[in-house]
């Protein structure tokens, strides 16, 4: 290695051992960052040694992969394969859909469609506003419940009434504080800025370039994926969530070449090498392209 590039591989592994002990991971949810990022736009199956590399380069031990892969599949998640002496695991259906459906969130354009107000039907009807809380909508009385209209209620039993954002910015604002509490959210856009910030200045390995991106993905997944994400015209003024989308854009495609280098070079099926790049990868960094608003 030159003198620089020691200097930036010395850099990046501070780097992510800042990130680790700021946030640390949970093995369970890593490997679901690794199927999601890695494994889901190539065919959704992973050698399960290439688990215990990857999850290796953040401090996961192999007996906790093992451990949270079998509860993965416990869960219906993944489902094991076996070649030889080589062990396999497959996304579920159920999974992959989900997986889809979570990475059009990360790397598609936000959505802005406006509001919908869902009142519950049937008898349980907590079962459906704890389904609609975690899907970002708050609650306004015992049945009926607010939130953006990009977010699909259909698996809750009710009626959905869609409706527009008034013309008064500031009372939409002062509507929003008042059911959803947005400062945990943006502390958390903070210090995901505060973490990844820089990152495009380094030029990285291979190998550690795809241990950043899965960080990346992981971190931005579990800050974007809990935000509400409601209308522009509801966010208080200097709004951070816009600010990481285009940072987690930048570094996305800056890490991905190497990244999808090494993955074609060390991950494996029993039909062979993952390839480096698929329609649906190439499919993602389209997305970004046009995702930063």
């Amino acid at each position: 290695m030159t003198a620089a590039a020691n200097s930036a591989h010395a850099e990046a592994s501070g780097l992510i051992k800042r990130i680790l002990e700021e946030t640390p991971l949970k093995a369970a949810g890593f490997i679901v960052t690794i199927y999601g990022d890695v494994v889901e736009p190539r065919g959704g199956i992973a050698w399960i040694g290439n688990l215990i590399e990857t999850c290796a380069g953040v401090g996961i031990s192999e007996t906790l992969v093992r451990t949270a892969v079998s509860r993965l599949v416990a869960a219906g998640q993944l489902s094991g394969e076996r070649e030889g002496r080589r062990s396999y695991y497959r996304l579920s259906e159920s999974a992959g859909s989900e997986f889809a459906a979570a990475a059009g969130v990360l790397f598609g354009a936000p959505e802005d469609d406006g509001w919908q107000f869902v009142h519950v039907t049937g008898e349980a009807v907590e079962d459906a506003m704890q389904m609609l809380k975690r899907s970002g909508h708050a609650r306004i009385n015992n049945r009926l419940a607010v939130g953006p209209a990009h977010v699909m209620a259909t698996a809750v039993p009710g009626l959905v009434f869609r409706a527009d954002s008034p013309h008064d910015p500031k009372a939409l604002r002062d509507f929003a504080s008042q059911y959803w509490d947005l400062s945990a959210h943006e502390e958390a856009y903070k210090v995901f800025l505060a973490q990844f910030d820089g990152l495009s200045t380094l030029n990285v390995p291979p190998a550690t370039a795809l241990t950043m991106r899965l960080l990346l993905v992981h971190r931005f997944r579990t800050v974007h994926l809990h935000d509400p994400r409601l209308p522009v015209s509801a966010l208080p003024d200097n709004w951070p969530g816009g600010a990481a989308r285009r940072l987690f854009a930048k570094l996305y495609r800056h890490l991905s070449t190497k990244a999808d280098a090494y993955v074609a070079e060390r991950f494996v099926t029993a039909s062979g090498s993952l390839p480096a790049w698929t329609e649906g990868t190439d499919h993602r960094l389209d997305m970004l392209e046009g995702s930063e608003p």
